[in-house]
């Protein structure tokens, strides 16, 4: 087991311009919509977004917590807390979920997918396919697109999970043994399989605006700081300015730390208050 798994520095907790954030992926306006409403409510930053830096270092790639991002980004925050967590870190790993498609019927799937433009459905595995589907009778299904870069590849794949999202009930799930999801998941018409991506996949989708769509890129950070409740207001304020903020923050940090107020956990969890 290499040491990422089972120990993690001090997470990297820094305020940095809103602006400076890049996402990779599209935001989720089923989840966006309710967390702008409750930033309005809150007074605490909960879990912050995980961000990589791109370039020169003055800009970041969200990693997770894209629909955190547009909701300061809604709200006018100039100032948004972050965890940065370099990919070359040896503390991130980069994963796909797969998606299952639930409360549908296969035809109806089917239909909508072959109203695509250019998507090419095959029976069978595909080496260059963007996607496959996986059905309860094990029948493998390869969508495939003739694309020339990123941001064709990327733009075919929103279609294709639009066309579910919209139409079906979203799931996502890390599980590969198909036999424990149908187990677990009695509606799910399919699973879809998405293809693995490297970091520069998810840096050039950020760079040219090219995103993924949303719930496909999964990120594992090794020691991520969860439940931070650092005060909001300290992020609105408009009379002090950015170093400060995080000179601010850096005290508050010592504090927990000097109070025994901060616990790491090495171990995998499952958390059942989300």
């Amino acid at each position: 087991m290499s040491p990422a798994h089972t120990d993690a520095p001090p997470p990297d907790l820094r305020i940095v311009l809103t602006q400076s954030l890049h996402p990779h992926e599209e935001h989720d306006s089923q989840r966006a919509q309710p967390l702008i409403a409750r930033l309005t409510q809150e007074t605490v930053v909960i879990n912050p977004p995980v961000v990589a830096p791109m370039g020169d270092g003055s800009k970041f790639v969200v990693l997770d917590g894209a629909n955190r991002y547009y909701a300061f980004s809604h709200l006018a925050y100039p100032h948004i807390l972050v965890q940065v967590a370099p990919y070359e870190s040896g503390y991130v790993h980069l994963d796909t979920w797969r998606h299952l498609i639930c409360n549908w019927d296969e035809d109806s799937l089917m239909s909508h997918l072959h109203q695509i433009n250019s998507l090419e459905i095959l029976e069978g595995q595909h080496r260059d396919s963007i996607a496959h589907l996986l059905f309860r009778d094990e029948r493998v299904v390869a969508l495939r697109v003739p694309v020339q870069n990123t941001h064709e590849r990327n733009a075919a794949l929103r279609e294709i999970v639009r066309t579910y999202q919209q139409n079906a009930t979203l799931q996502r799930t890390t599980l590969h043994e198909p036999e424990d999801i149908w187990r677990l998941h009695p509606d799910a018409l399919a699973m879809v399989i998405f293809p693995q991506y490297e970091p520069n996949d998810i840096i050039a989708a950020a760079h040219h605006l090219a995103f993924l769509p949303p719930g496909i890129s999964r990120h594992i950070i090794h020691g991520r700081a969860l439940r931070i409740n650092y005060p909001l207001n300290r992020l609105q304020a408009v009379d002090e300015t950015l170093e400060t903020k995080n000179r601010v923050l850096q005290t508050w940090m010592q504090e927990k730390l000097s109070r025994r107020q901060i616990r790491y956990y090495a171990e995998a969890t499952y958390q059942f208050d989300e």
